[in-house]
């Protein structure tokens, strides 16, 4: 009888339940998208950080990280490659690079750059670059001794184009100014602006032959498999490996997203406390509206012997029946408005220099996880109940003759 009766007297003033449930639908969409969006905001940082250039894992020389200069490369490559065939999980992918600072020009520009010898093969199942990152030209081959491709930022800065030269300098091993001039054979992009600004590529081959490395290397960088222990596996690298290098993990590596990472679940708190207060106070204001719109009815049933509880419990039902259907219908929103921004993703090209800095990528792609869903929900579904009781309370708490005065 009482569910009957409460949801008979909920839709007794269209208007007004209309008006509830517009506030928790709105309430839940907010939190469910916003978290959305904050949660493929953070995925979209770690992503972008592990896939320029930074991997999971790398491996350095003692030292290079505080001062990566020539001197502090890896002379001998080959006893790491073993560690890591010995100690990595199966579907780990790794490749060497030689990474120094440099300094590009042409004929009418120079800017300092960081000059990346690579693997391309090995490379392409590591990092962002790679066929896939190709927008003009073609990407590097094993047998590319003068080609190089550098970012479409870097190549409109430059006023130059494919085909034409960029001459590279850097220290070599010798500690000697060394310099190469290279062919633009492609013309990358890249998530963020700064990396097609800040990184050019060429073979290792001709990065060795250029610095006079021989076979040194700077670093390498490592992928793991889905699901495995990042910190383990370092740890157990790190044990193989002779005291002579250093292994880190991403997070150790990239500080500024791990202290992000660490302020993300503060932050979601604060986001479900404000929504909270603000859903809290137009819900409680209509509730209560609709109880004074109906002291008089609530007058009659006591004088009919209805006990307090019983009022209670009748507001309270209709409540939850607000709350169940509101919180369906905001619960559909957000994963519509989620599933159409999963293919095209929020463009945040206006705010590209805002964003960057932050290491945020120009498109946003909102990503919904389960635990933030039922946290939603859980807030969303409490609040209501509890915002309820009150005016649920002053509905059973008046007498007859109170509610008869009313009009």
């Amino acid at each position: 009888m009482y569910f009957q009766l409460a949801w008979r007297n909920i839709w007794r003033n269209p208007r007004r339940t209309t008006v509830i449930m517009i506030a928790i639908i709105i309430g839940m969409w907010t939190m469910i998208f916003m978290g959305a969006l904050s949660r493929g905001m953070m995925d979209g940082m770690i992503r972008n950080s592990i896939a320029t250039l930074t991997g999971e894992i790398q491996v350095h020389h003692k030292g290079y990280r505080n001062d990566p200069v020539i001197e502090n490369s890896m002379i001998a490559p080959d006893e790491v490659e073993t560690a890591l065939r010995k100690t990595l999980p199966p579907g780990a992918q790794w490749t060497s690079r030689v990474r120094v600072n440099a300094i590009a020009s042409n004929a009418r520009h120079s800017s300092g750059i960081i000059l990346a010898g690579i693997d391309p093969d090995q490379e392409s199942n590591v990092s962002f670059i790679g066929d896939k990152a190709i927008r003009e030209g073609r990407y590097l081959r094993p047998d590319d001794k003068n080609g190089i491709i550098v970012g479409k930022a870097l190549i409109d800065k430059f006023e130059t184009k494919l085909g034409h030269k960029l001459v590279l300098m850097s220290q070599d091993a010798g500690k000697e100014i060394a310099s190469r001039a290279f062919r633009i054979i492609g013309v990358f992009r890249a998530e963020m602006e700064a990396t097609e600004k800040q990184f050019v590529f060429v073979t290792m081959a001709s990065a060795q032959h250029m610095l006079g490395l021989k076979k040194g290397i700077s670093e390498v960088s490592l992928v793991l498999p889905k699901g495995a222990d990042v910190t383990q596996v370092a740890a157990e690298l790190k044990a193989a490996l002779p005291s002579e290098y250093e292994v880190h993990t991403w997070g150790e590596l990239l500080p500024i997203i791990t202290a992000y990472l660490d302020i993300y679940d503060g932050f979601m708190f604060l986001w479900y406390l404000v929504v909270f207060i603000a859903m809290g106070f137009g819900i409680v204001n209509t509730m209560l509206m609709a109880v004074f719109e109906r002291m008089r009815e609530f007058g009659v049933l006591k004088a009919l012997g209805m006990k307090p509880w019983w009022i209670i419990r009748e507001v309270l039902t209709e409540s939850f029946f607000l709350l169940i259907m509101g919180m369906a219908i905001g619960n559909a929103l957000s994963f519509l408005t989620v599933l159409a921004l999963s293919g095209t993703g929020i463009d945040l090209s206006s705010l590209a220099a805002g964003a960057e800095f932050a290491g945020i990528s120009r498109i946003i792609y909102p990503v919904i996880q389960a635990k933030d869903i039922l946290m939603a929900n859980l807030v969303v579904f409490i609040l209501g109940i509890l915002i309820s009781i009150y005016p649920a309370a002053k509905a059973a708490k008046i007498t007859p003759v109170e509610a008869m005065a009313h009009t």
